[in-house]
Formats: C-alpha cells, structure tokens, sequence
C-alpha cells in the first residue's frame, strides 16, 4: 500500500507472526483504555453514592443503563465500519480504505446528530418507559439533559478509536482516553463536592472529559495520520460502497441495540422493585462493566485480527485464532468470575456505604448469581466478532437476539414468581448467555466451509 504512515507498518503484525502473543498485545491497549472509559461514569457513581446518596446514585445508575444503549447506537456503527476499513487493508485496497473511511464518517455523523434531537425531544417519554419513581425522576431528568449532550462527543471519539483500532494502532485512543479519566474524576470532585452542584456537576464533569477525548482523537488523526483524512484526495461518493457500509454498520449497530436495548428493558423491570434494588443494580453493574470489560475488547481486538486475515485470504491463520481466543478468553472468565464471586462485597462497598445493608445483600446476590458465569459473556464476544468479521454481521444480531430475548423473557416470567422475585431477573442472564454460545458455535461448524471458502 502505497504512502503508508507508522501504523500500516506496525499493523501488518496481525497477519503474521505469534497468533497468541499478536492478539493479546493488540487487545491490551483496548482493554485498559475501555477500563478508563468506564471510569467517566464509575466516577460520577462513586462519588455521587457516597456524597449524595441512594436516591442520587439510583438516578445516575438507571441513567448509565439508558446512556450505554445510546452509546451502543454509534458504537455499533463505528465498529461495523471498522471491520470494514480491516477488511479493506488486508486487501492493501488504499483507495478503498479511503472511500470507506469518507463515506462511514457521513452517515454515521448524521446518524448521530439525528439520535441527539431525537432524545432531547423525547426525554420525558423515555423516563416514562423506564419506570422512574418519582422521588428522583427531577434528579435523573436534569443527569440525562446535560448528558446527553455529550452525544456528538462520544460519536468522534469512538469513530476515530475505531479508524485507529482498525488500522493496527490501539495505543493511541488509550492515551486520550487516560488523560481524559482523570479530568473527569477531578471535576466530578471539584463540580460535586466543592461547588455542590449535586448530579448536575458529575453530568457536566463527564460531557466536558468526553468533548476532551473526541476532539481530541479527531485533531490528532487529522494532524498525524494524513492518509486517513475525511477528505484527503479525490475520493467520490458511490453507492457501492455507501451499502457495504451500510450493511456492516446498520447490522453490528443493531446487534449492540438489541444487546443494551434488552437490558434497558431489564432495567425498566428492576426499577419497578423499588430504590433499594435500583440502587444494588446501578453500583453491581459497574462491577459488572469493570468485571467483563477486557474480555469484551478481546473480542473487539479478535474481531479486528480475524477481519485482516480474513482480507488476506490467511485461512488457517483464522482457525488457529479462533482456537486460541476462546482458550484465552475461556481462563481469563474464569478467574474473574471467582475473584468477583469471593470479593462481591468489599466490592460494593465501594459504591454503597456500609450501613446501607439491604442495598448491599441484593448486590451480593446478583453478583454471586451472574458473576459465576463470565465465560458465557467471554465466548459470546469472541463470537460476535467473529461473524463481523467474515461479514456475516447479520449472525451477531440473531445471536444477541437469542441471548437478550431469553433474558428479557425469562426476566419477566421468573419474577412475577412470588418466591422467586428478583433472583429470577438475575439468573435469566447467564441462562440466556449459554444458550447463544450454543448457537453460535453450531452455526461454525455448521457453515465452515462457506465462511471461508478458500
């Protein structure tokens, strides 16, 4: 590939050398950066659960729930887009990296400006879906109404992360992403606990990180990476390439809606169990997020070494990846399910004070049903990333469809179960979980030798 910069050399690692040692050094800047990322509203929890109260901290944990639904939207769409520039430079198609670089950054950027009305105008409908209380619906209103304006924030960041993560280069989103954690924990303390602006001021703390990190990242491509310019040389709009964009975007978008739109559903289902069950679910789902999170961008980074080998034709390079990701991310779940199932209290004490034991035995209990069973999680990552990357990002959407809709279901069954309440909405996530695995994993035998028919 002709004028290639510092990351087209160091990304041409991922198709050859070490498989095992390839992937994990690719994945860990994903990893620890998406650590970071989660430390924008872990911060805002924290902080608000001990300064500002239970009800406070249910109204910024069911407000995280709704904000990693929208996020997911653009998410979703950066990250098909993603598996597209992967595939594209496997080939060395620059032209074709370029087009497609042009033509996702259009339609995911209007996406994005469309999602932003739409939400602003729709605020109070989408708190009425959820089941807030009243006690603190004025509290989650005026968290989500400077929130979500840092939408279009989160839209540049995860767009030129993906670019960047595409192309080879995981390190620098992670720079960005660590400067802009600790800013947001500084002013979360500065705005919250020395201004006393209450769940405004952890709103506002992480809107200005996030505007921090996305222009950031888009100023530093654009200044450092030429090749990979919106505009840079003459690049035309064509339909082809707008609906394969299309496809991979609108298709991994959707499986990550479906995925998050279920579990607003849940929590919907959880907020109707009253403030102290809302509470133990926002601070375990942090626990959760922090708990996953790294075999999560595993599969991202899986995703990403499966699409170049995929482009390059490396067909037993692919097997052998496959067969080494779910070994490692099999071990790595199960070491965090007994850390997590062992230490679920000390945990919760960081977002819930002690005196608060009602709050803190439902989140043990959620903790020790769900923490279990992490491996579930791990493998259905590796496997949506796989499907997007042998573009086939239609099976991730049936796979979510499976794990969330059995979920949901089961969610809604169990608990209306006198004797079984709320523990039921907890043991429908890992039962959902195996049960996509299954399919997912039949469907690769099933369909081998279609998938890569080299």
């Amino acid at each position: 590939m002709s004028g290639r910069g510092k990351s087209f050399h160091r990304n041409s690692d991922l198709v050859g050398g070490p498989i095992t040692r390839t992937m994990l050094l690719f994945a860990f800047p994903m990893i620890l950066g998406n650590l970071l990322q989660q430390l924008y509203n872990v911060a805002d929890t924290l902080i608000v659960g001990q300064f500002l109260g239970a009800d406070a901290l249910a109204a910024v944990g069911s407000a995280y729930t709704l904000m990693t639904f929208l996020t997911s939207i653009l998410l979703g769409l950066c990250m098909g887009s993603g598996a597209v520039f992967s595939i594209r430079l496997g080939e060395q198609d620059e032209k074709g990296l370029r087009e497609s670089i042009l033509h996702a950054f259009l339609m995911i950027a209007l996406l994005a400006v469309i999602l932003n009305a739409a939400v602003f105008l729709l605020i109070d409908p989408i708190l009425y879906f959820l089941r807030v209380p009243s006690g603190i619906y004025g509290m989650m209103r005026e968290y989500l109404w400077i929130i979500f304006l840092g939408i279009l924030a989160t839209f540049l960041y995860n767009f030129f992360a993906s670019l960047l993560r595409a192309v080879g280069n995981s390190v620098v989103p992670l720079y960005f992403l660590g400067i802009c954690a600790v800013l947001n924990i500084v002013l979360d303390l500065l705005f919250v606990i020395r201004f006393g602006w209450g769940v405004a001021g952890a709103a506002a703390a992480t809107v200005i990180s996030q505007y921090v990190s996305g222009a950031g990242l888009f100023l530093y491509t654009f200044l450092v990476f030429p090749e990979y310019r919106i505009f840079s040389g003459p690049v035309r709009l064509r339909k082809k390439v707008f609906r394969e964009i299309t496809q991979f975007s609108l298709l991994t978008c959707l499986q990550q809606s479906v995925m998050n739109l279920g579990i607003l559903m849940v929590q919907g289902l959880v907020n109707s169990f009253g403030t102290s069950v809302m509470a133990a679910f926002a601070a375990a789902v942090k626990i959760d997020s922090f708990a996953y999170m790294p075999v999560q961008d595993f599969g991202n980074a899986f995703s990403t070494f499966i699409a170049q080998n995929y482009g390059a034709r490396k067909k037993e390079r692919i097997q052998a990846g496959i067969r080494s990701a779910v070994v490692c991310a099999v071990v790595f779940s199960l070491a965090v399910s007994l850390l997590v199932f062992v230490f679920a209290e000390p945990l919760l004490l960081l977002f819930i004070k002690p005196e608060e034991t009602a709050i803190l035995a439902i989140g043990v209990q959620y903790l020790r049903i769900e923490g279990a069973f992490y491996c579930g999680i791990g493998c259905l990552f590796l496997l949506y990333g796989l499907y997007r990357a042998v573009e086939r990002p239609g099976m991730s959407v049936v796979l979510t469809v499976c794990s969330l809709g059995t979920r949901v279901l089961l969610a809604y069954l169990l608990s209306g179960i006198p004797s079984v309440g709320v523990v039921g909405i907890w043991w429908s996530v890992p039962i959902g979980w195996f049960l996509a695995d299954a399919a997912g994993f039949w469907y690769y035998r099933r369909k081998r030798s279609t998938l890569l028919p080299w």
